[in-house]
């Protein structure tokens, strides 16, 4: 139900606000898709290209940098057909502009319709490098109480760096390049952790590739933080088959390598 005006001066007021909006509509619609939405009659247009130009150059500039081995992937009008039709037809959820990255991704998961040179990897080398992105700005801290970075792996608790994302894919992503683009997936999945690297004042996002039985593993030290790092071996050697002692064995190593590179931040007593 409209509620009724309480007064003229009211009314009056509300004109010239329903006018600018209905103008900033128009303009941003053009914005966004200038050749199928006029700019505004009141606007020179000459000024209107430049607007339309800085604001879609940004866009496609933040995705480039974003996203680089996918947008050199691309022959450049193909690129840009991808990056006006985001900027078109998406609805971002977020003002911040730094999540342009996920509502790229969200755009190609759930709107995009894909093309005759799109590669069929899209929606996961983009995903490995919006991964990135999301990792170099993840403000959290670790929690560092009762940690020993020198800590039992095995007696103790393995504690995983909280930068870090342990991620499945069919294609090896990590691999595609100009020169490297399969067109189907290989045999066995992908397995990679993406993890930010911090030492003392240096930090650098590491790619690792690992094996199914490590991946498997990591999981196990993500989802129950709790258990030792026995446990959490004996408890792999059940799931997957594997005789306990043997991979105790070589889990103690696993453990130690992951630590080295700094996945495991240490360990934690029980």
């Amino acid at each position: 139900m409209v509620e009724p005006v309480p007064d003229a001066e009211v009314a009056v007021k509300s004109k010239p606000r329903l006018a600018f909006q209905r103008l900033q509509y128009t303009f941003a619609a053009h914005l966004r898709d200038p050749d199928a939405n006029p700019a505004p009659g009141a606007i020179e247009a000459r000024r209107m290209r430049i607007y339309a130009e800085l604001f879609y150059n940004n866009m496609q500039g933040y995705l480039a940098n974003g996203f680089p081995v996918l947008c050199s992937l691309y022959a450049e009008a193909d690129w840009h057909g991808l990056v006006r039709s985001f900027y078109a037809r998406h609805q971002s959820h977020s003002p911040q502009f730094y999540q342009i990255g996920a509502e790229f991704l969200e755009y190609l998961q759930h709107e995009h319709v894909a093309r005759e040179c799109d590669p069929p990897f899209l929606l996961e080398l983009a995903h490995y490098e919006w991964v990135e992105m999301i990792l170099a700005i993840d403000p959290t801290e670790p929690d560092m109480l009762g940690l020993d970075p020198n800590g039992d792996l095995l007696e103790g608790c393995p504690v995983v760096t909280p930068w870090l994302q342990n991620l499945a894919y069919q294609y090896d992503v990590q691999r595609i390049s100009p020169s490297y683009q399969p067109t189907s997936p290989p045999p066995q999945p992908t397995f990679v952790a993406v993890y930010r690297k911090q030492d003392q004042a240096d930090e650098q996002i590491v790619f690792l590739e690992l094996n199914a039985m490590t991946a498997g593993l990591l999981q196990q030290l993500i989802d129950d933080p709790q258990r030792s790092g026995q446990e959490q071996l004996l408890a792999l050697a059940a799931a997957s088959g594997q005789d306990a002692q043997t991979l105790l064995k070589f889990g103690a190593d696993i453990l130690t390598n992951l630590r080295d590179k700094r996945v495991l931040l240490g360990a934690r007593p029980i």
